[in-house]
């Protein structure tokens, strides 16, 4: 099996082990945004990221910061498919006294660098990391911050591009999971933050954007910004909100909703073909 297929492949376990995550109980859970950004993680996790599951705190390893703490249960998949932790951790996301909370928690979960999800705060959290490496003498680490689109509406996202630019953070790499849609619907009509790639590149970034589902697409651009000195990079990833999950395309209320039970086994058969047809 070629790198590009495993990934595919482990993307779109990443999306089953969510869809079992929020099961069909009435517990309502972040399917949309989990599922629009199952191949970036997937690529991060599956081939860009330098870790040891055995040994969280490896002084080594390359940090990855999910600024969109609402979509953890993507992360969370991604990280026991690779063996931080038991896969059955994962049924017992977001119950009382879980390991895998309803957003990161460093204190709880081996592998989560910060607790995100108060949306704006993950990349300042990535420029001190970034740059403490390089203040470290670190400088093959590297550090990937992962946003949402919507979240681009958060003042402090600005404050952080403008620190990573001058103090020349080439070992950070932004992704904004650009899904076009936020909780209560599409970007343009509740808080048009667009357009993107100009504002990136104005605050002084290296801006690369890309079709956010397309695996070869996303290791390149990973490449690309290795090559970059002097300043970060944003990669501006084109998806689709619930991606993968047919009924849930596009629509806001999967952004964090229940599941039915016909949608429950719906969303697991469609994922199960999808996953055959990749083994």
């Amino acid at each position: 099996m070629n790198k590009v297929n495993e990934i595919s492949l482990l993307a779109n376990k990443i999306r089953r082990d969510t869809v079992q995550m929020i099961g069909c109980k009435g517990q309502v859970g972040h399917l949309g945004g989990s599922c629009s950004s199952a191949e970036i993680v997937a690529a991060l996790f599956g081939c860009r990221l330098r870790f040891r599951p055995g040994d969280p705190q490896w002084e080594g390893r390359d940090k990855f910061i999910y600024s969109k703490g609402h979509a953890a249960i993507a992360q969370y998949a991604a990280m026991a498919e690779v063996g931080y932790f038991p896969t059955e951790e994962l049924w017992k996301a977001k119950e009382l006294g879980s390991m895998l909370q309803g957003h990161p928690d460093r204190l709880k979960t081996p592998g989560i660098e910060a607790g995100t999800g108060s949306l704006g705060q993950g990349l300042s959290i990535a420029v001190g990391m970034s740059l403490a490496m390089k203040l470290d003498g670190r400088f093959d680490n590297r550090v990937y911050c992962v946003m949402g689109d919507g979240e681009m509406a958060e003042g402090q996202i600005w404050e952080a591009a403008m620190a990573a630019v001058n103090f020349k953070l080439d070992n950070l790499v932004g992704i904004i999971d650009r899904n076009i849609m936020q909780a209560t619907g599409f970007i343009t009509e509740r808080f048009n933050t667009n357009p993107l790639a100009e504002k990136w590149a104005g605050f002084g970034w290296h801006v690369i954007e890309i079709d956010g589902h397309d695996i070869q697409a996303i290791l390149d651009a990973f490449d690309e910004a290795l090559g970059i000195t002097g300043r970060p990079t944003v990669i501006i990833a084109n998806t689709v909100k619930g991606k993968g999950v047919s009924f849930a395309e596009n629509q806001a209320a999967f952004h964090n909703g229940a599941l039915t039970k016909e949608q429950y086994d719906s969303a697991l058969a469609e994922l199960d073909d999808k996953i055959a047809a990749l083994s």
